[in-house]
């Protein structure tokens, strides 16, 4: 049996992480099955394997990233519970499925059984579709896969697409040329990539083109050898663009579709190419399909109770 300390600089967090008379302290023993202790600014647990260590560890770092982006006290003992719920198939592997992008913020590592699904499917198949609630980590983690492809120089460029559908309003009339158009709709796709990489990178990797932004539109005619292309919000692709999309596909290239089938913003008489593609592609092997839910949200908790309330109105 052998100490395993992890130091939380933050008195305010370590205090969140062991909650009310150390509520969820216990939790994280229970789940563990060894005891957890709190000295001044570190928390220690008796180990009696080096993978229990690696649990704890990996348990306290989402733990304090989740704790670090609310401030409201109220749901620490949810966020608590929502680390601990990964699936203990998950566990075992994760550290496998992680992803390092060189000169990167952060390496990322699968927080839900979903997202560890989706970071296999990623490396194994050319193309996959990730779709799912809001929340769910699809589109963050096929951007930190595809900037992963590009700076480890795997591929030559990353290209950055979506449909432009509103989303039950009408914004009217946008100034300036067809990026300055195009740029508040791929927002998400932004902050997703500052999030992993230093902001001069982001830029250099745009004025050189390595990042290139195309409107769906613009995508017809190519064929893209050596990249990775992301199509996000897919569910308002009609027919017609999701195959003209799937068919731009070169040599040596990687397809990220995410969307979400609940948020389909596309007139009546028109029917969503991420569902289409979804059926009519559903027997070819070569092609994954990883459906991210409820459990798998990792923004703040109460948004995983939203959706999943809104899950069970939609069945009754």
């Amino acid at each position: 049996m052998s100490a395993f300390t992890v130091v939380v600089p933050d008195s305010v967090l370590l205090s969140r992480v062991c909650g009310t008379n150390d509520n969820n302290l216990r939790l994280i023993e229970n789940h563990l099955n060894c005891s957890v202790y709190a000295y001044g600014n570190e928390l220690s647990i008796d180990c009696d394997s080096e993978k229990t260590c690696e649990k704890f560890k990996f348990i306290l770092d989402r733990i304090l990233d989740e704790m670090s982006e609310t401030e409201t006290q109220v749901t620490d003992y949810d966020i608590v519970q929502s680390v601990l719920n990964i699936n203990n198939d998950c566990e075992a592997n994760y550290s496998k499925e992680c992803i390092t992008i060189p000169g990167g913020l952060k390496k990322i590592v699968p927080r839900t059984l979903g997202q560890y699904e989706l970071l296999k499917a990623m490396k194994t198949h050319d193309i996959v579709f990730a779709y799912g609630p809001a929340g769910s980590g699809k589109t963050y983690l096929c951007v930190a896969k595809a900037l992963a492809y590009i700076l480890n120089h795997s591929m030559k460029n990353l290209i950055l697409t979506r449909p432009v559908v509103e989303a039950g309003e009408n914004l009217g009339f946008l100034p300036g040329d067809y990026m300055e158009k195009l740029n508040p709709y791929l927002r998400p796709l932004y902050d997703s990539i500052n999030d992993l990489i230093p902001k001069e990178t982001v830029r250099k990797l745009t004025e050189s083109g390595v990042i290139e932004i195309a409107p769906l539109a613009y995508m017809r005619g190519r064929t893209l050898n050596n990249s990775v292309l992301i199509l996000d919000e897919a569910q308002n692709t009609t027919r017609e663009q999701m195959k003209m999309f799937l068919t731009r596909m070169g040599e040596n290239s990687k397809i990220f579709i995410t969307g979400d089938p609940t948020q389909i913003d596309l007139g009546r008489n028109q029917k969503s190419g991420l569902l289409h593609a979804l059926t009519v592609l559903e027997n070819v092997s070569e092609i994954a399909k990883v459906e991210l839910k409820a459990d798998d949200v990792v923004r703040n908790p109460l948004v995983k109770k939203i959706i999943q309330a809104y899950e069970d109105e939609k069945e009754n």
